[in-house]
Formats: C-alpha cells, structure tokens, sequence
C-alpha cells in the first residue's frame, strides 16, 4: 500500500498517477494506492480528467465529537463552540488568537486556495459575503431572494446556488434543500443553511464560549448547529441525503434520507419542544422514524458520539 498525503501540491498529480498506476498494472504488481488531499475540489477535478475507472472516493469529513474528546480532551460544551478543527485545538484558552487562527488559517485559506483558485468564480467577494451570511444564519432557512437582500453585492440566484455549492464542496457551508415525501419529487425550495464545523460559526462571533452557554436561547442554536454537523459530515461518509422539512407554520430541523427510508429529527432547544412539528411531518411523509433530540428524547450528547446508521 502507497500512501500519498497532500497530493495537490505535485504538479500534474493526477497525470503522474495515472501513468505510474497503468506501469504497475502492466507488470502486475498488486499495488493499492491512498490518496489524500486538502482540497477536495483539486481531487475531484484531477480524478474526474485524468483517472477515470481507476478510482473510488472516501468523503472525510470534520473531526467527529469523540475524536476530538479522545485526542484533546475537549469536553462536550467545547466541542460545540469550538467544533471539530484539531490543528485550532491548542489554542481554545486564549478565544482571540484561536479565533484569528480560524478566520486566517482554515477559513480564508479555503476560500482562497480551494476554491478562488481552483474554479471559475466571478465575484470572490460576493462568495465571501455569502459565507458570512449562511454563517449568521446557519440553522435558519432564507430563500435566496432575501440572501440577495442582504448582500452588498448581489447576483442572481442561479449566481447564489453555484457558490452555496462551492462552499459545501470546500467543507465549508451547505444549504439543505426541503424534503419531499419522494426523492422523485424534488424541486427548489429555499436553503436551510448549515456550517460543516460549529467553529465557523463561532470564530465569527463577538462573544466568548462562556457568555454563549450562559444564554440558553443562544446556546440553544450552537447545539443544533452541532447536531446538524455531525448528521451532515456522516450523511456524506455513508452516502445518505440530508435536508429539512417544513409546511407552513410546522418545522421538522433536520430529514435524513437513505434510500427509500427518511427519518426526522427535531432538535429540542431549552423549553420549547416542537413535536407537532413532527406530528405534522409523520402524516404527510410516512417516515421510518421520528425523533426528539433533547430534553426528553434522545440526548443530544449521545447523538453526538452515534454512527447515524444506528438511528435506522
């Protein structure tokens, strides 16, 4: 087994793989080859050119609630703020330079280096606006109209859809799209926006990790922001969908989708539970299961440490 770590920084990686790979098979050496790389988008273009039928693709995602335990000794109330970046782990005693060190190091670094100068985008700063913007309000479902509202440089909303989806692609922010009763009847609805790492999140905010969770209706959000995460990351690594739901006035926080079977999870934040939400959600789509995750359900902790497939 060849293992290769950082291969974007090779010049025509792909095209020296390719030819050694091919070498190797002509003389039959049974040789497995593991690729590794920062930048996602990189990987998928060199693969997609210059490899193909000679690879398979593993998604790995943000450092999961009890690596970050296990190798840091990070409690649960810090994962949740300070989210899943091992190489920020160090510095989460002093919230200014750990909050520099996102912004510059992992945040900016990635707009700049995985995205800006990999693909063909025509407003950089129109992209980093809207980071910002689904940062603020991830948790929170805006259509794009109302992004655009809120942008200083706006573009149109097939615009705002392509750079939501470069940012998912740089593990850095998705919009979750509404779920359907089938996956055969999908079609545009306004984004749910979810940060991949609860870091983003926080390295953007004024307050401390200790004022935050002093405010239950605010640490409230970090929570799901968390739970959205973690289901996000593993939902990827195991080939799942996940989206939200919501008919009128009745919300259901996250829809996981796997194959033919969905399952609904409602994040209950402080004292306000919404399980007509649910109720709502279970008549019109049939789902496999139901969740309430909180207090009086399945401790959002717990859930936090889960391999989703167990939710099934």
């Amino acid at each position: 087994m060849l293992v290769i770590d950082e291969v974007q920084k090779i010049d025509n990686w792909s095209e020296w793989i390719k030819r050694e790979w091919d070498a190797d098979t002509i003389r039959s050496i049974d040789l497995r080859v593991v690729i590794l790389g920062s930048s996602r988008l990189l990987l998928q273009k060199g693969l997609s050119e210059s490899l193909a039928g000679r690879f398979e693709t593993t998604y790995l995602g943000h450092w999961s609630w009890p690596e970050m335990r296990d190798a840091f000794g990070l409690s649960i109330s810090q994962f949740v703020w300070f989210g899943g970046y091992p190489g920020a782990a160090a510095l989460i005693g002093d919230e200014f330079r750990w909050r520099t060190y996102v912004s510059n190091s992992l945040i900016e670094a990635s707009i700049s280096r995985d995205i800006l100068m990999l693909t063909q985008v025509n407003k950089p700063a129109l992209l980093k606006q809207l980071f910002e913007l689904g940062c603020l309000f991830s948790g929170q479902i805006l259509s794009f109209n109302k992004v655009m509202g809120q942008l200083q440089d706006a573009g149109n909303t097939t615009t705002m859809a392509h750079y939501l989806d470069l940012l998912h692609q740089a593990g850095l922010l998705s919009g979750l799209q509404k779920a359907r009763p089938s996956a055969l009847h999908k079609r545009a609805s306004s984004p749910k926006f979810q940060v991949h790492n609860t870091a983003l999140l926080s390295a953007q905010q004024p307050r401390l990790h200790q004022e935050a969770e002093g405010i239950p209706a605010e640490w409230g959000r970090w929570v799901e922001s968390a739970v959205g995460a973690h289901l996000l990351n593993q939902a990827q690594f195991h080939g799942m969908e996940l989206q939200y739901w919501r008919e009128d006035n009745q919300e259901v926080d996250f829809v996981l989708r796997h194959r033919d079977r969905l399952i609904g999870l409602e994040v209950k934040s402080g004292n306000h539970s919404r399980r007509s939400g649910l109720q709502a959600f279970d008549k019109e789509c049939q789902p496999h299961k139901t969740y309430l995750i909180g207090t009086g359900g399945l401790p959002w902790a717990t859930l936090l440490e889960m391999d989703i497939r167990e939710l099934f």
